[in-house]
């Protein structure tokens, strides 16, 4: 080999070195919520982690992305009315649904796309989908329904939808949350209605490949693609089903029947193995599922009751060495379950509620990250803190907490900060309604 070809194959090897701890879609790289990148803090004091920069954002839920030196995260700008943190019925609310590109090193804002639109859906708060970037193109959609795809580099547009006048339907009454899945040469994206819940899109140009199921609402439910006896299966949880489909052209393989209340098939359905969990609000909404090793098939192993499983709502759960660990929509608890038939192990409202949020606080939320190396839980929960933890089927060890935002929004008579927030750079990038910060996690 020559020395030519040895220095442009380290120079290919220092290329890749230099992003490979990004957080370039929701739940980062592998959509799995686990944080790979070395040379991270194994210990939290209080105020001991370093506020790098602060950038000013709007209204938003939405997490953000990392790639390429560059942090992307959506927010709303109102221009009639008010947000207060409360539901508010739908009422309209009129203004700018924005994309902000910004420098990982400084913070500071580098493009910004932005686009009138009138919310009329529940908690109008901001867009819930966190941008997914992909080979330097930009897959997003908005509150009511737009689909983008942008050039990240320069936020110039590629291609785009206006999805609810296009399939004419409505969107979800909470608004779209389902962060858009890129895979092949295909991008996923929820529509809605008669045969439309998911449609399949060329992500170079824009053009519809494939549509499938029905249901009268859309659901929230992010798509995500698993390889399981020798074939791609795409995941997708529509408030009729869990079901597996073809990536390529949409056939069923398989179909569970799994109803949440009022259409909130929220959670991305979590495997372990060839163990599969879903779960979400509702009367023993929670399913254990086994996934067939030689044909696309599933055998159910065990359903959640009243005393048994977890059924979250806003942040999806972690599973590990048997447990499944997530956070109660109802109790708020984040509680541990045993994968071998759903029993409670215990449960802590420690990282998903603030000390007084009350007794009946509903929906607690906590965001819960794995670091692979450490083997230890970055949690962020709702009252702005970022902890550090260990879970394990014994109990919840925290090791430290910091508080790193304050809760601008608001949920069910409290202060709350609802939004997965990235970790890449050896950093975490959180954002509430009035900031985007990005802390130091170095060791």
């Amino acid at each position: 080999m020559g020395m030519k070809m040895i220095m442009s194959l380290l120079f290919l090897v220092g290329v890749a070195g230099v992003f490979a701890d990004d957080w370039p879609q929701w739940l980062g790289e592998e959509r799995d919520g686990v944080w790979r990148e070395a040379g991270v803090r194994k210990e939290l004091p209080d105020s001991a982690a370093k506020v790098l920069w602060r950038a000013p954002v709007g209204l938003g839920y939405a997490g953000p992305a990392v790639a390429k030196g560059k942090v992307y995260v959506p927010d709303f700008v109102i221009s009639d009315g008010e947000f207060d943190g409360r539901s508010q019925g739908g009422q309209p609310r009129t203004g700018l649904e924005r994309i902000l590109c910004l420098s990982a090193k400084t913070g500071e804002r580098l493009w910004t796309h932005e686009y009138e639109v009138t919310y009329t859906v529940s908690y109008p708060g901001g867009p819930r989908v966190t941008p997914t970037v992909v080979d330097d193109r930009l897959y997003f959609q908005g509150t009511m329904g737009h689909l983008w795809c942008l050039d990240a580099q320069s936020g110039e547009v590629v291609w785009k939808h206006d999805i609810c006048k296009e399939y004419k339907c409505q969107p979800p009454r909470w608004g779209y949350a389902s962060h858009p899945l890129v895979h092949g040469d295909l991008v996923y994206a929820v529509a809605g209605g008669d045969g439309q819940v998911l449609v399949a899109f060329d992500k170079k140009t824009g053009k519809e490949r494939w549509k499938t199921l029905s249901s009268e609402e859309a659901g929230y439910c992010p798509p995500q693609v698993l390889k399981q006896a020798k074939v791609e299966q795409l995941l997708f949880w529509y408030p009729e089903a869990v079901v597996s489909l073809d990536p390529a052209n949409g056939k069923t393989y398989w179909s569970v029947e799994l109803k949440p209340v009022y259409g909130i098939s929220r959670m991305a359905p979590r495997l372990l193995g060839d163990k599969l969990f879903v779960s979400g609000p509702g009367k023993n909404v929670a399913v254990l599922l086994e996934l067939d090793q030689a044909t696309p098939g599933v055998r159910e192993l065990w359903r959640g009751t009243e005393d048994t499983a977890v059924y979250p709502v806003n942040a999806p759960p972690q599973m590990r060495d048997g447990v499944i660990y997530g956070v109660d929509g109802e109790s708020s608890a984040l509680v541990a379950v045993s994968m071998r038939n759903g029993e409670r192990l215990w449960s802590s409202t420690m990282p998903s509620l603030a000390a007084d949020a009350g007794e009946r606080a509903r929906h607690g939320t906590a965001f819960l990250v794995y670091h692979e190396t450490n083997e230890q839980y970055w949690i962020f929960g709702e009252m702005g803190d970022l902890i550090l933890a260990e879970l394990s089927a014994e109990g919840y060890n925290e090791l430290g907490r910091q508080h790193i935002l304050d809760p601008t929004n608001g949920a069910w008579g409290r202060k709350v900060v609802w939004s997965h927030p990235a970790f890449a750079n050896k950093s975490v990038f959180a954002r509430n309604d009035k900031e985007l910060i990005r802390v130091d996690l170095s060791e």
